[in-house]
């Protein structure tokens, strides 16, 4: 019996042997390269600090000589070189493009007069214009540390053309990190796209004369100025054309400018799982090469001896390559259109070449070509979610291309022969969705914490129309737009749109958008490694992969959720909320939904309670450069006892506050907080309260009473915070930042006064941390 089961273990320790060569045999290590690269740039990107390159140089060395050393016979050896090379090539390539971005971001928020040029702009619906500045020059004050390129926005005004210079009064603010810990940091990704800071005109811009002979404009520089100027004026006459929505949808699908798409008919796209639409990704880019190339063959094929003569499969490719780079040009570079055209322009080649078109070996050239130029892509969702989506597509239609199928004589009936072709059109858009859904719902749950309920039904419905009307007569009404006929065309896409519009309200009324919260990183990087070993392998092995995945899903439903946090605030500590079982208790009565947004769908809870507002005087806030005002014994007893009497008033409430002044609550856990607008108020608040938080930026660190203080310096550096109560009655408190020592984050510990970063990068201070 035991010799028996020995060669059962024996069979299966040399089925599993086979299966593995089968799989490096054919060429699957190839395909895992880019896993590799991408893990080393996750990696760098990561880690507190940088790593030295001659670190670096001297592991990329040792995986060398372990690489010649191993000889021919060690493959196994050899291949672990070559994975441990990649993923120091990760590195630095995400060290290169560190050093290649060096944007300076700006460090605190200052009120200037900019000066610059515009690189490129977008209108909203509500007649804003939003521009992206090159800045020559700063006035009053005259920056220390200016950013090279910062995001305005005008709420009026003529709009200033892409390639104009323009001069105003302007409020600038750094790029905001993360809304919560372990949330998207949005400073990571304005770093690396140069962007330095944000802000908004007092009052209205003014063009002024071009300043090319002062400041030395490139060729590159001008180049780029004159294809987003040609961007502006396509999108401009397509809303000229198209009014409201459907206007401002038809030009995203070209130019890629969104912002002037309502709010309303944004989380309507977004709620039915049809926002892929908007943005040009792969489904644009190979709608359009499609169409293309299946034309121009249709075209071809209209002429026998031409077509015989000629091979028009490749002129049809070549054809479509050039459509698909003009599409690229004038889309604006964005990173979803830049990866789609990688992806596309790689494909097309490769019929060129007479290689198939689509396989993994070209979706792991493109995401390699990608990694290497862009690799802080790597830990973008649209990176993530559109290869995840191709990756799952292809290695579906792989299995669905080898699957043995039979058809009865009566479904090959020319009766029936329309009823299955149109079934098989709409079958294959339901199995492309329900793929598509499944592959990017996990990365859907980790960047957005929300899930589409019901985005089958809506791509089933949507996609057709996308297919065969916006398509089709967008890239007609682009083709005549030099001669002045695309009205015609445009009007007919418009209408398909119009319906898609319509999908996505009428879906979105479903409800079916569900939060669920954050979940743990373990998490998330094994059911990643789960979806790519399903994914890359070709043999049974694959299902390791799957059922690696199903079972950290188990295992993360089964164990006890993270404790909750109690008590959440901003970066800058205007913004404060309480955190109940089923609601979010704010401090503002309306909280900016950018941040307040993101709490919700993190935490899961979407009921906000406003705060009261209780009725009384509070002294001033003191403008700039006033000294502070200070109360009198009399007003500092009664705003402790009014203090007292609130926080007592809201231990099953919300905040209760004195506006302009503080507002005050009380925790489950009996913990009392304290929020200051004027600082005026600090010493009640540090009387009454266990925790004070103030968006002023004190020189005191701490509070007299022992009350932890969280200050507009503190929450500088630390970014935003959640704290919560453990056992013991303590509070326990988890910072977006743990440290300031990588450069997209560095500004946050710049001193402005003496033209310096602190010594320490630690973000948290004693008061933040006790």
């Amino acid at each position: 019996m035991l010799s028996r089961a020995g060669r059962r273990i024996e069979r299966q320790v040399a089925a599993a042997r086979q299966a593995f060569s089968t799989e490096f045999d054919h060429g699957r290590f190839f395909l895992a390269s880019p896993v590799f690269l991408g893990a080393g740039a996750v990696a760098w990107f990561k880690l507190s600090v940088d790593v030295p390159p001659m670190q670096l140089l001297a592991w990329a060395v040792l995986f060398g000589f372990v690489f010649i050393l191993a000889g021919a016979t060690r493959v196994a050896t050899r291949r672990v070189a070559v994975a441990g090379l990649l993923v120091i090539l990760g590195m630095f390539a995400a060290q290169l493009e560190t050093w290649r971005a060096d944007t300076v971001v700006l460090d605190t928020p200052v009120t200037t007069t900019v000066t610059g040029r515009v690189e490129r702009r977008e209108g909203d619906d509500n007649g804003r214009w939003r521009y992206i500045v090159r800045i020559t020059r700063t006035d009053e004050p005259a920056l220390k540390r200016p950013p090279s390129q910062v995001s305005l926005v005008a709420r009026a005004g003529e709009p200033i053309s892409a390639g104009g210079w323009l001069t105003g009064r302007v409020r600038l603010t750094p790029p905001a990190g993360p809304a919560l810990p372990e949330l998207n940091d949005f400073a990571f990704s304005a770093y690396f796209d140069g962007i330095g800071a944000n802000g908004f005109f007092y009052g209205i811009p003014q063009s002024i004369p071009s300043q090319a002979g002062i400041v030395d404009l490139s060729v590159a520089d001008r180049a780029v100025g004159w294809l987003y100027g040609l961007r502006s004026s396509i999108g401009d006459r397509i809303r000229s054309i198209l009014p409201g929505d459907t206007g401002a949808f038809a030009a995203s699908l070209v130019t890629d400018e969104r912002r002037a798409i309502s709010n309303e008919t944004t989380d309507a796209l977004r709620q039915s799982g049809l926002a892929h639409i908007v943005a040009i990704s792969g489904l644009n880019m190979a709608l359009s090469a499609g169409i293309c190339f299946v034309g121009l063959r249709l075209f071809f094929g209209l002429f026998p001896g031409f077509a015989q003569a000629y091979p028009t499969k490749k002129l049809a490719a070549g054809s479509a390559l050039l459509a698909l780079t003009a599409y690229y040009m004038i889309s604006g570079f964005a990173v979803s259109a830049e990866r789609a055209f990688i992806m596309m322009a790689i494909m097309l080649v490769a019929v060129l070449f007479d290689r198939p078109s689509i396989s993994l070996r070209n979706i792991a050239l493109s995401a390699l070509l990608i990694m290497l130029m862009s690799p802080s892509e790597v830990l973008g969702p649209s990176f993530q979610m559109s290869y995840a989506a191709t990756l799952a597509l292809v290695a579906g239609f792989a299995v669905w291309t080898k699957r043995r199928h039979r058809e009865s004589v009566f479904l090959t009936h020319p009766a029936i022969e329309p009823v299955m072709a149109a079934l098989r059109f709409f079958g294959g858009i339901a199995l492309t969705s329900m793929i598509g859904g499944f592959s990017t719902a996990l990365f859907s749950i980790e960047h957005f914490h929300r899930l589409s309920g019901y985005g089958l039904p809506a791509n089933l419905l949507a996609m057709p129309v996308i297919s065969f009307i916006v398509m089709p007569f967008g890239m007609l009404a682009m083709l005549v737009t030099p001669f002045g006929l695309d009205a015609a065309p445009w009007t007919v896409a418009g209408f398909g749109l119009d319906l898609v519009i319509d999908i996505a309200k009428m879906v979105s009324g479903w409800g079916g958008s569900v939060d669920i919260g954050r979940i743990p990183e373990w998490y998330f990087a094994l059911a990643v490694l789960g979806f790519l070993v399903w994914g890359l392998m070709r043999t049974r092995l694959r299902w390791i992969g799957a059922a690696g995945a199903a079972l950290a899903t188990l295992v993360v439903i089964l164990l006890p959720a993270a404790p909750v946090p109690e008590l959440v605030v901003s970066e800058d500590g205007t913004l404060v909320a309480s955190v109940k079982s089923d609601s979010l208790a704010s401090n503002r009565e309306r909280p900016p939904d950018f941040i307040f947004g993101q709490w919700q769908r993190a935490l899961a809870i979407e009921d906000h309670k406003p705060p009261d507002m209780l009725k009384g005087e509070a002294l001033p806030i003191p403008k700039r450069g006033e000294p502070r005002p200070r109360l009198t014994p009399k007003q500092q007893r009664e705003a402790r006892a009014m203090m007292r009497d609130a926080a007592a008033s809201t231990s099953d409430s919300g905040f209760q506050c004195l506006k302009t002044a503080w507002c005050m609550t009380a925790l489950d856990s009996g913990y009392v907080i304290a929020t200051l607008e004027n600082a005026a108020y600090l010493g009640p608040a540090c009387d009454v309260a266990d925790i004070v938080i103030t968006p002023v930026r004190l020189r005191q660190a701490t509070c007299r009473s022992g009350a932890m203080l969280l200050t507009g310096e503190t929450l500088r550096r630390s970014g935003a915070v959640e704290i919560r109560i453990d056992e013991q009655g303590a509070p326990v408190v988890k910072t977006a930042y743990e440290s300031l020592g990588r450069p997209w984050m560095r500004h946050r510990a710049y001193d402005w006064r003496n033209d310096s970063f602190s010594d320490d990068p630690s973000p948290t201070s004693d008061a933040a941390t006790q």
